[in-house]
């Protein structure tokens, strides 16, 4: 069937069989570079040099991370809105420049109130790219071939993990370079490299076939058989960003140096990188139902305990292997979760509602576990509560079943790279 003419100007993109089809998913993985890698988990990193110049408590950096999160929310429900009136490939480009000029903007200011706005913008911005760009990534190959699709989801998620190697590499660098005050570097360094990631995403997303705009409006009752998984990203979404938030402050804490949190960081992003790449990816497309989100939350989990229940590099590192390679399953997990059980046309509406989801756990895990660092058991007391959301989270996601997705005549698959055999027929 062809693509309707209605913007027929947006349906001429090239296809993705004109560049191989790994190279479009690494290259739309420069949008989780840009939004999670640069925007959110490097704070992280620059949190210890902040709180040492500007003053503040556990809890206002918590706040800090909950204005982003907040941010996150309105960018994620509003993403396919955004994404049906100006096309996906458009507002993922689009918003990953505003990305990176909230990166820059906030390299300026040392106000609380200005800060907390960038990364409010940040948020916002860094949520429809990864929303609208785990979309497009879901469409680089339509075919027969569910496997290949989770991995082709891996290789865009596992930008996240490269985005925390370089913020690792960066970071340090800036803050040795000019002390306490490197934290602003860093910020501009960031916002700099982020300008430079806009390329390759854009040439990658031309390459991904647009969703026809008379099959935009998603088959939205069918979110409903998603009850469970909505649930378990609240709770996942609070956890792992407690942990991502305090744990360079924890390490920091406990004595050490700049450089070995640096390599903590590298280390969790490596591992994040190759385990999306060329782990997750092929596991998370075997995995039915609930089965993917329960094991990731109960690996994060795991990667939690080590800096809670021992001190030093070597329980640092343990805890940046296992939850470095672990944590951005999540997002993956969903992903792939909402492609076999949403309707094509239907795939940015549920994933834009379930990273809402997401984010209202994000925006309420760093301030409450910043508000029991504060008190008498410090970061580790605060961090604890990260292991309790895991938990419960790997035992919400148990109970999702999963249905096959109803498809209209619309939602046939676009070429790709490769011939594939046609798609079943549809479950009615």
């Amino acid at each position: 069937m062809s693509i309707p003419t209605t913007r027929a100007a947006e349906s001429t993109a090239p296809s993705p069989r004109r560049l191989s089809e790994p190279l479009v998913a690494l290259g739309l993985a420069a949008g989780p570079v840009v939004a999670l890698g640069f925007t959110r988990f490097a704070y992280a990193l620059l949190l210890p040099a902040m709180r040492e110049q500007l003053g503040w408590s556990y809890a206002a950096a918590g706040m800090m991370n909950t204005a982003n999160a907040i941010g996150y929310i309105i960018g994620a429900g509003t993403a396919a809105w955004w994404s049906r009136r100006l096309g996906a490939r458009r507002v993922f480009v689009w918003s990953m420049l505003v990305s990176a000029v909230a990166l820059l903007a906030s390299g300026v200011s040392g106000s609380f109130a200005a800060l907390s706005l960038f990364r409010f913008v940040g948020g916002l911005a860094t949520a429809v790219t990864f929303v609208v760009g785990s979309a497009l990534a879901s469409r680089v190959h339509t075919g027969g071939r569910p496997a290949r699709s989770a991995g082709l989801v891996g290789m865009y998620m596992a930008g996240v993990g490269i985005g925390v190697v370089v913020s690792g590499i960066v970071i340090p660098s800036a803050l040795t370079a000019w002390g306490a005050s490197g934290w602003q570097a860093g910020w501009l360094l960031m916002g700099l490299l982020a300008l430079l990631a806009i390329g390759p995403a854009a040439m990658a997303a031309r390459r991904v076939p647009e969703q026809p705009a008379a099959a935009a409006t998603g088959d939205r009752v069918k979110l409903r058989f998603l009850t469970p998984t909505f649930a378990w990203y609240v709770l996942f979404g609070a956890g792992y960003v407690s942990y991502m938030t305090f744990v360079i402050a924890l390490l920091h804490g406990q004595g050490m140096g700049t450089w070995s949190e640096a390599a903590f960081f590298i280390v969790l992003g490596a591992a994040s990188a190759l385990a999306t790449l060329f782990v997750w990816g092929r596991v998370i497309g075997r995995l039915r139902g609930g089965r993917a989100p329960a094991l990731v939350s109960a690996v994060v989990l795991l990667g939690v305990l080590p800096v809670l229940l021992g001190h030093g590099t070597v329980a640092a590192m343990a805890s940046a292997v296992v939850f470095g390679a672990s944590f951005m399953a999540g997002p993956t997990a969903v992903t792939v979760l909402a492609r076999r059980m949403l309707p094509q046309h239907a795939w940015t509406y549920g994933i834009a509602l379930l990273t809402v989801a997401f984010s209202v756990g994000q925006a309420v895990g760093p301030l409450i576990s910043g508000l029991l660092s504060d008190s008498s058991g410090g970061i580790a007391k605060g961090l604890w509560l990260s292991v309790i959301l895991l938990a419960v989270s790997g035992a919400v996601a148990l109970l999702q079943r999963e249905r096959v997705a109803v498809r209209s005549h619309e939602d046939r698959p676009v070429p790709s790279v490769e011939s594939a055999p046609a798609e079943s027929a549809p479950v009615r």
